[in-house]
């Protein structure tokens, strides 16, 4: 009640109203770390039948080589998309990780006083 009140004030008026801040409005230097979400698994198929394969010849990598080879190659495609995504970090449209965002804040510390 007391809310709608004070909107009712502000619109007779016709004016906003006065933000006082009780700290300056500066940007800290870090923000808190939030739990970021694990990404989708990669390879995943490509290690099953890996595994599928060493359980059907009792783990003997000579008769698997193939799949070890498949698994191999798709794990280093993945490393070096993960890689080239984390390059550039403002390049993406989404959100920034919060761990991101303080290596952005570090790289450009906040001036809070005047040398």
């Amino acid at each position: 009640v007391a809310a709608l009140a004070c909107t009712n004030r502000w619109r007779q008026k016709k004016r906003p109203p006065v933000l006082r801040s009780t700290r300056p409005l500066v940007l800290a230097n870090k923000v808190a770390n939030r739990r970021e979400q694990a990404g989708e698994a990669t390879c995943i198929t490509e290690m099953s039948v890996m595994m599928a394969c060493w359980k059907q010849n009792d783990f003997n990598d000579t008769a698997c080589a193939e799949e070890i080879r498949m698994f191999h190659d798709c794990v280093a495609k993945a490393e070096k998309e993960r890689k080239n995504q984390n390059k550039d970090i403002l390049s993406s449209g989404e959100n920034l990780t919060s761990s991101k965002v303080n290596k952005l804040l570090r790289r450009f510390p906040q001036i809070t006083r005047y040398v």
